[in-house]
């Protein structure tokens, strides 16, 4: 996953060959624990260092990282209509989501709960949706509102930015908008990073709805989307 190096030679890991694109760990929980916490790193500095007897290193790591996981180990859990029951214990539920730590947890942005498709679904044909061309030009514009406003500066997407910057004079929303942010902080439901890194997902929300600014609808969707939502 991070790379190693032997003989001053450097083999570079998964996140690497990754860089500037999606690396994608399904069955996420199944992952040894020691590999899933070096993520934590990498996702906050973009980069991995590797440090061996004859070989020191740093190596880009700028990733969208995506991790996909059951509901327990059989994949049952919550589902009522599953041919066969859930059969793990409540202990085994809580170890298996456990291996995604709470560190690690805390720099996953959007959290989504995705049930089963049923055949109904499936073909419902009459539902109009929107084509991937269309998604695709309202990300291309949103990145344009971003890349727009934050010319003059070292970024040029939302995922670049720092909290920092975010909450500065020239950026800061005003308190009556990040009202709801402000009171999950003081109770502890999200740490300062969790704040910053949903303040990230609310310009990106505001963007998308081609906004100047995020107001308080949009911080409040960006919370529940960290805390994650069911569909």
């Amino acid at each position: 996953m991070i790379g190693s190096g032997n003989g001053g030679l450097v083999h570079p890991g998964a996140l690497t060959r990754a860089n500037h694109g999606v690396l994608f760990l399904d069955e996420a929980p199944e992952f040894p624990q020691h590999v899933l916490d070096a993520l934590r790193q990498p996702l906050e500095s973009g980069t991995v260092e590797i440090h061996r007897a004859r070989v020191h290193t740093t190596l880009p790591a700028s990733v969208q990282l995506v991790l996909a996981a059951n509901p327990c180990p059989c994949g049952n859990a919550g589902v009522p209509d599953a041919a066969q029951p859930c059969s793990c214990s409540p202990s085994a539920r809580m170890r298996y989501l456990a291996r995604i730590s709470g560190p690690l947890g805390d720099r996953i942005d959007l959290r989504l709960t995705v049930r089963r498709v049923s055949s109904l679904v499936m073909h419902d044909i009459e539902t109009d949706r929107p084509t991937s061309a269309q998604l695709r030009d309202r990300v291309v514009r949103a990145r344009r509102r971003a890349t727009a406003r934050l010319a003059g500066t070292p970024w040029s997407v939302n995922a670049q930015v720092p909290g920092s910057w975010l909450r500065g004079r020239e950026m800061r929303l005003p308190r009556s908008e990040t009202a709801v942010l402000d009171r999950a902080l003081s109770r502890g439901a999200i740490s300062v990073r969790g704040y910053d890194r949903i303040l990230r997902i609310a310009w990106t929300i505001a963007d998308l709805a081609e906004k100047p600014q995020p107001g308080r609808t949009d911080l409040a969707r960006a919370l529940v989307l960290r805390e994650g939502i069911h569909t």
